[in-house]
């Protein structure tokens, strides 16, 4: 149990699976949890005199159970034996390979092919609050800055997994956006701009920001850099596809707010067996595709002459069968 506490230590907020022989082994609260989330059975052990609960399962069955946990809200870290038991005669030498969080996750089984997984972060400024959005399945990687109200209307539709929060602002988050999103807090030091700048250029490879043309969104800059110092704390570091930021163009859509996605039951609803219009209007046939319609929905256009623009794609589209049969069979051959 030395070796695990001592992993443990390094993960305290997370749950942590400790590969055994052919099991994933959990411990003390870290299995009284994972039994009641996975319906596993719960044990104890003696350990030195002191009783010790216990649950696991076969190492075979991870994709089975890592999206359950995840899904709960946890952030799981995946502990792997890193040498072959046979040879060594000392005592297995094991880390942590991978931390999953619900913002954070590559694994098939817990992403939803037709809904961005968004890991968020949030920097409570002096006047307004910054916003970054990042989606490491798809390279996605969003900032804004704003008022409350707008910043509210932004997490209501992007509907991010998980949320990063300093600390120090741990009550005022859930005072002004409530207690419905997974978050996770982090230590202040983490939000600071010149930090945050210099995790960006260094990604970004760039001397600047201003070519992305986010230079003036001081608070986003903070919450950008976050959402990378995260990254890189959860052992994901192959982010070259993330080759972009782009500001959200806050005037280019109707914003709706909490009250209004509720009522419209757009794409969720309180109703667990409704119907939501996006379930009436996805004909998509590609992971991309949905993902782009649920956004158009979520995020109607203001500009006329972009919303005439896709109405002459669509009506264009529906007089040229030939045509349309040629896309719709080579965006099935690439999505399958």
């Amino acid at each position: 149990m030395k070796q695990y506490n001592t992993i443990k230590t390094k993960y305290p907020d997370a749950l942590l699976l400790f590969r055994v022989g052919d099991f994933y082994e959990t411990f003390g609260e870290d299995a009284v949890k994972a039994s009641k989330i996975l319906g596993i059975v719960l044990t104890n052990r003696n350990n030195g005199g002191e009783r010790t609960e216990l649950a696991g399962f076969p190492h075979h069955s991870l994709n089975t159970y890592l999206p359950k946990l995840v899904k709960a809200g946890q952030r799981v870290a995946i502990c792997d034996q890193l040498e072959d038991p046979k040879l060594t005669k000392n005592i297995v030498k094991r880390g942590v390979t991978e931390l999953v969080t619900p913002g954070v996750a590559m694994n098939d089984d817990i992403l939803h092919a037709k809904s961005n997984n968004f890991l968020c972060a949030l920097h409570f400024g002096r006047k307004n609050i910054g916003l970054a959005l990042v989606d490491i399945s798809t390279g996605e990687f969003l900032t804004s800055e704003g008022t409350e109200e707008q910043i509210d209307k932004l997490l209501q539709n992007f509907n991010p997994n998980e949320v990063l929060v300093s600390k120090t602002h741990k009550k005022e988050f859930a005072a002004v956006f409530g207690a419905n999103f997974h978050t996770f807090y982090m230590e202040d030091w983490i939000f600071q701009e010149d930090y945050a700048t210099e995790q960006l250029t260094g990604h970004f490879n760039t001397k600047t920001l201003k070519g992305f043309g986010i230079q003036h969104l001081e608070n986003g800059i903070v919450a950008s850099g976050v959402v990378l110092h995260y990254l890189s704390e959860t052992q994901h570091k192959k982010l070259r596809h993330i080759s972009t930021i782009q500001r959200i163009a806050e005037d280019s859509y109707i914003w709706m707010d909490r009250f209004t996605i509720r009522n419209l039951e757009l794409y969720q609803s309180n109703n667990p067996n409704a119907i939501t219009l996006l379930d009436i209007i996805d004909k998509t046939i590609s992971p991309m595709g949905g993902r782009m319609i649920k956004r158009w929905l979520a995020l109607p256009l203001k500009n006329l002459e972009k919303i005439r623009l896709r109405h002459q794609v669509v009506a264009h589209l529906s007089k040229q069968d030939i045509l349309l049969a040629k896309f719709q069979g080579g965006i099935k051959k690439w999505a399958t």
